[in-house]
């Protein structure tokens, strides 16, 4: 069963999300709330662990950026989706650098939105037409040049290992290594390579001398 928590300053999108929710038989939804103060201190006062995953709009109501309230439900422990009409470009490259696992349009149909609480649930990045739209374009986001780390990362992670188990192997937070991928793909859109999905990031780790062989069923990992 997979813990969600809802937070949206639209009441009605609060509630269609509940129902769609309440209709599967995976997912439970935890807390439903306005902003990210009020769900940290719902779980302070029902002593309840942090929701496996948080749908979160990107502009909430109550002044704070969206760095800042990622940044807080990250800290706290759960994987954090944007759920946003996706207006907004440079605030998704934030929500991401701050580490989000991606994002998802308010005009998605609801199975895409709960397929991707499955996939964000199960440990693994959001590979969408969203999340290649946040990065495309942005050519100050970061240089061309990946790092020793965000190398090594891209080289597990595009050889079929899920994203939890190449934090693990490299002993590093399951945060930094969401953030690593995500610098990954932005930095090959600033090249004009774009890797939007997994089999995408595997081409250009095997172009790019990262990963010398396709691994074995990598693309069923996708």
């Amino acid at each position: 069963m997979t813990r969600v928590a809802l937070i949206d300053d639209h009441e009605s999108v609060r509630l269609g999300l509940e129902a769609a929710l309440a209709r599967t038989e995976s997912t439970e939804v935890v807390f439903s709330g306005a902003n990210v103060a009020a769900y940290l201190t719902w779980r302070q006062a029902a002593v309840a662990s942090p929701a496996d995953v948080v749908v979160l709009d990107l502009t909430l109501g109550d002044g704070t950026t969206v760095s800042e309230n990622v940044d807080r439900v990250v800290r706290d422990g759960s994987s954090v989706i944007i759920h946003s009409v996706a207006d907004r470009p440079a605030a998704v490259r934030e929500a991401l650098a701050a580490g989000a696992a991606g994002i998802v349009s308010k005009s998605s149909p609801t199975h895409e939105v709960l397929g991707a609480i499955g996939t964000v649930a199960r440990g693994e990045l959001l590979d969408n037409v969203e999340w290649a739209s946040a990065v495309e374009g942005d050519r100050e986001f970061a240089s061309a040049q990946l790092s020793t780390r965000e190398r090594e990362v891209l080289r597990l992670y595009a050889a079929g290992l899920p994203l939890k188990a190449v934090a693990e192997r490299l002993g590093v937070a399951y945060s930094t290594a969401k953030e690593n991928i995500t610098r990954v793909r932005v930095k090959y859109v600033e090249v004009g390579r774009p890797a939007p999905t997994k089999v995408d990031l595997l081409r250009r780790a095997m172009e790019d001398g990262i990963l010398q062989d396709a691994p074995d069923g990598a693309a069923r990992h996708d």
